[in-house]
């Protein structure tokens, strides 16, 4: 096998493993990584790794096949400049969460130049947005609590009378025992 003939093998493969990527996430973000030493992304990558978030630094060429193939319907002219995505799976905002964040602490140069969001296309400013969303577990928390507290109130209203018939019945109970 020649040479280009690998090169273009190993093409093909980051691709589909991208194309992949793009059809099981949630959210891409994308960054600029230019000015990040290897040092600076190992460590951001490791910090995404353990939330279960993808980054991977693809060429933009490699980027708009694979965001072709993956079948969403996205405009492929954000593939430009030195590009990394975050690859979110489940919770859209553990993403932007934490790449806003690694380009607040830092002094690492990252800068968020947009993101994916199902099919829709995100500018920097909305995945910062999304970034201060609180996170799946506590919005459903919050529902869970909206519904549960009308029906803690209807069934302490009900309760009420009940509870006074049974203070009323027990004076009773004990008046007569006292005659």
């Amino acid at each position: 096998m020649s040479k280009k003939a690998k090169v273009r093998e190993q093409k093909v493969k980051v691709v589909q493993e991208v194309a992949e990527s793009f059809k099981k996430s949630q959210v891409v973000v994308l960054t600029n990584y230019s000015g990040m030493k290897t040092a600076d992304i190992t460590s951001l990558r490791r910090k995404l790794k353990a939330a279960g978030v993808d980054y991977r630094v693809v060429k933009n060429t490699l980027a708009r096949f694979a965001a072709e193939e993956s079948g969403r319907g996205f405009d492929r002219s954000i593939f430009t400049g030195p590009l990394a995505a975050a690859f979110g799976y489940d919770d859209p905002v553990v993403a932007a969460k934490l790449v806003v964040d690694f380009a607040k602490n830092g002094d690492i140069p990252i800068d968020i130049v947009g993101g994916i969001l199902g099919e829709s296309l995100l500018s920097a400013e909305e995945v910062k947005d999304l970034a201060m969303l609180p996170s799946r577990e506590i919005l459903l928390a919050k529902v869970v609590g909206g519904i549960q507290w009308p029906l803690t109130a209807l069934v302490s209203c009900l309760a009420g009378p009940v509870r006074g018939l049974a203070y009323v019945l027990q004076a009773r109970i004990n008046q007569l025992e006292e005659a």
